[in-house]
């Protein structure tokens, strides 16, 4: 069975390479991200990789991986903003508060699909001008859900987290494992003695 990673995201790329995964190909699938109305993040999260998986075209020996991550506030979902004066509402809500993470991954073959959900409680410390300036002037708020990303300058404006860092970043590694396993597309750890 060969891989398939259904995202243009690096980040994803690169989390899957730590646990040693390599996908034979990259289809990012082109779906509406469109909540529907009164849609909660957590359904909406799972809903949206559920669609890319079913969204990506499939050899018989392939198999698709998807990943969908969204911050959500309370019921509200921050995806990701068209601006910067988008993304300084986003911050600016977050700012000093806990907030969620939800990231969901979805595993397609010809005859079954595996899905998982992973939420991460996250706190941003209150964030002064100066801080709120100097993070949008990095641009590294373009293409990422809530406004920002964890594992680059916003790293600075997260003081604690709950849950799995990487499902932040988004792919959850253990359970991306698991489903991987579970579909026979990743040795097993005994078998091949690696952590």
């Amino acid at each position: 069975m060969r891989l398939v990673l259904g995202s243009g995201s690096p980040r994803r790329l690169e989390l899957l390479a730590q646990i040693g995964i390599v996908p034979h190909d990259i289809r990012a699938p082109d779906i509406d991200e469109t909540p529907a109305p009164g849609e909660l993040p957590r359904p909406y999260c799972g809903r949206m990789a559920s669609e890319k998986a079913a969204a990506v075209a499939l050899a018989p020996d392939e198999a698709v991986l998807c990943a969908d991550t969204t911050v959500a506030l309370g019921r509200r979902i921050m995806g990701k903003p068209r601006n910067a004066g988008e993304a300084a509402e986003f911050l600016l809500r977050l700012s000093g508060r806990r907030h969620r993470v939800v990231t969901a991954i979805a595993l397609r073959t010809a005859e079954r699909v595996w899905q998982r959900d992973v939420v991460t409680a996250v706190k941003m410390k209150r964030l002064s001008d100066l801080e709120l300036n100097a993070y949008l002037a990095t641009d590294d708020w373009r293409g990422k859900a809530g406004g920002y990303a964890i594992q680059g300058p916003a790293g600075a404006l997260i003081p604690w987290i709950s849950g799995s860092f990487s499902a932040v970043v988004g792919l959850p590694l253990a359970e991306t494992a698991t489903l991987l396993r579970a579909a026979g597309l990743m040795p097993d750890q005994n078998r091949q003695g690696t952590p």
